[in-house]
């Protein structure tokens, strides 16, 4: 199993040196991580593409993946931006996500792009000139506004647009609607957030208008949520068959596994209800391990491990690759989430059976978005090769 689990290291074992048989090894794996942070320079291809998590990265490489064959430029034209954050879970995936992509033979730049008040700028100000250029330019968070303020400066003829989970179906939604963008799990009742998003909203325009197609420019969306585009876009599906040809197929373990969501950190569900919900879960499946979100709080996961006697898995790469790896349990269960859209098509044939349980909507917080009930319910409801479970038996005792 590739991932890191709670209290677990990697390494070292209780501080010891590393056997001499094991250390060639190791020293390859830190050279590979150091030049994963490294930029290879300002990106002379004629493609640029901007990620800010693992799961976008992924999606580009599936992406080029369908592409291949039908011209467009093959890994030689393409350079991926990476925009790191200050997330360690993040990062770290980001990073062995960029040494996928460099034995791909991907372009890889790293950015710090928010490593302090001048990175920003500093970042936005290297990247113009290789803006200018690009002939295309791929995105994987449009409602992202330092993504927004990049495309600003591009006047590129092609804009793609891949997945970032299921915040595309939110996208194509107000992109055919003519809405400001806006992520669905934001409550809109103002405060700082929303005098931030009114000081924005230009910049937020102008970026919905260069996600427009019009003469001379198209726009591609690059997905595998199920949307239906607005005219004039075109779409393109992601089967992850990248993934299915790169790993696997996985050994299969007897029990059940849980699929981590990070509703409780965005202020969604109710965290005490979700705790409960997990351990009532785990006791009905058998479920022995939880394969962590990687913005789930550490105090959150450390009460699971304790109340649901739960293993806690901290995955080094997207969960998608991780199980197409394995082992992976015979049953995998998730709460409202991108997986249950993507782990089917990832794990095709390996007879696992991918479960969803809905969100009860007495777990929602008052701070929810009114929106966030309805939508967590289109997700569950349109997922595809799922079996539908009740709500979390238990969950509000």
């Amino acid at each position: 199993m590739t991932g890191a689990r709670t209290g677990g290291g990697s390494g070292a074992r209780d501080g010891r040196p590393a056997p001499a048989a094991e250390r060639p090894r190791a020293l390859r794996r830190r050279a590979a991580r150091r030049a994963a942070t490294e930029p290879d320079g300002p990106g002379s291809g004629d493609t640029l593409a901007f990620v800010e998590s693992p799961v976008q990265l992924l999606n580009v490489l599936e992406w080029l993946h369908a592409h291949l064959g039908r011209g467009a430029g093959g890994p030689a034209g393409v350079t991926v931006v990476v925009l790191s954050n200050n997330d360690p879970m993040t990062r770290g995936q980001l990073r062995r996500m960029a040494e996928l992509a460099r034995e791909e033979g991907v372009g890889v730049r790293w950015e710090d792009a928010r490593g302090g008040a001048s990175a920003p700028l500093r970042t936005v100000g290297s990247l113009s000139g290789a803006l200018r250029r690009a002939r295309r330019v791929v995105i994987g968070d449009p409602f992202s506004r330092y993504v927004q303020l990049l495309l600003t400066l591009t006047g590129a003829p092609e804009i793609v647009v891949v997945d970032d989970g299921t915040a595309t179906m939110e996208f194509v939604a107000q992109l055919a609607g003519g809405e400001r963008l806006v992520r669905w799990h934001r409550s809109g009742r103002g405060g700082l957030g929303g005098m931030r998003d009114a000081v924005y909203a230009p910049v937020s325009a102008a970026a919905r208008r260069r996600l427009t197609p019009r003469a001379g420019r198209s726009v591609e969306v690059f997905s595998s949520m199920p949307v239906e585009v607005p005219d004039g876009i075109t779409l393109g599906t992601n089967d992850f068959a990248w993934t299915r040809h790169r790993f696997g197929p996985p050994a299969l373990t007897r029990g059940a596994d849980l699929v981590g969501t990070n509703l409780a950190e965005t202020g969604v569900v109710d965290t005490e209800h979700y705790i409960r919900a997990v351990t009532a879960l785990a006791r009905e499946h058998g479920a022995t391990r939880y394969f962590a979100h990687r913005r789930e709080s550490t105090e959150k996961l450390h009460r699971l491990a304790d109340e649901a006697g739960l293993e806690i898995v901290r995955p080094e790469l997207p969960l998608e690759l991780i199980a197409r790896r394995g082992p992976i349990g015979r049953s995998v269960v998730s709460f409202p989430s991108t997986v249950l859209h993507t782990l089917p098509l990832a794990l095709a044939g390996t007879g696992v059976r991918v479960s969803a349980c809905d969100i009860d909507p007495g777990w929602l917080t008052e701070s929810a978005s009114p929106r966030a009930e309805g939508f967590l319910a289109v997700v569950t409801g349109t997922a595809r090769d799922v079996h539908r479970l009740r709500s979390a038996p238990s969950a509000g005792q």
